[in-house]
């Protein structure tokens, strides 16, 4: 990987920071790193450089506890790409660092490969999370952000899909045109990230079972 990116790696502990430093070196050879070893350092550091790619945090630092350097993080940063390098590798934790909008959740324990591929994966736009974790609120949440963005007509269409009604029936119930049915449609499988009825009617089941 060529591109330079600029790293911020947040982490009490040097000996980590050091090894986490020459890992991501391994992967992104031009990469820029900076690095914090407390909360008041991480946040004078990110005041200070406008543009960073992603950031590597620790979730025990001095001058946080628990979820407050992330969700603070998040509040003033709602645009950086924050990632979760933790020793705490419960999956009420993860889900935690999920809810509160992390980019990913790397476990400290990982090993050389799984943390370089996590890396990749990251900096190409793709979220991480540990695949061990076996975890249904991660898919309950992504189904409950789905529906959320329906709108409540497109609500009612998606409902009469899973009734089996075809467009000319909805459409005749909602007293609306076909086209409209279709256009409904075509927003519905964009929103629920679907290619058609059939996904679209599976995914709702799944919703409402859940």
């Amino acid at each position: 990987m060529n591109v330079q990116y600029t790293i911020v790696i947040a982490d009490d502990h040097p000996l980590f920071r050091s090894a986490l430093f020459q890992s991501i070196h391994m992967a992104i050879s031009s990469a820029n790193l900076l690095e914090a070893d407390s909360q008041n350092s991480l946040f004078s550091l990110l005041e200070k450089i406008g543009d960073i790619d992603l950031l590597l945090l620790d979730l025990k630092m001095p001058g946080s506890s628990g979820m407050s350097g992330l969700i603070q993080l998040r509040q003033q940063y709602p645009e950086l790409a924050i990632v979760v390098i933790s020793a705490s590798e419960e999956n009420e934790v993860v889900q935690q660092v999920y809810n509160h909008g992390a980019f990913g959740f790397i476990p400290k324990s990982s090993d050389m490969q799984t943390l370089l591929n996590a890396l990749k994966q990251i900096l190409n736009g793709v979220p991480y999370f540990p695949t061990t974790i076996n975890n249904n609120n991660f898919h309950q949440q992504q189904l409950t952000t789905k529906i959320a963005a329906l709108t409540p007509q497109q609500y009612k269409v998606l409902t009469m899909l899973t009734e089996g009604l075809l467009n000319k029936q909805i459409a005749s119930v909602l007293n609306i045109s076909e086209a409209t049915i279709k256009a409904h449609l075509t927003a519905i499988f964009r929103k629920l990230e679907v290619k058609n009825r059939t996904q679209a009617v599976i995914l709702l089941q799944q919703f409402d079972i859940s």
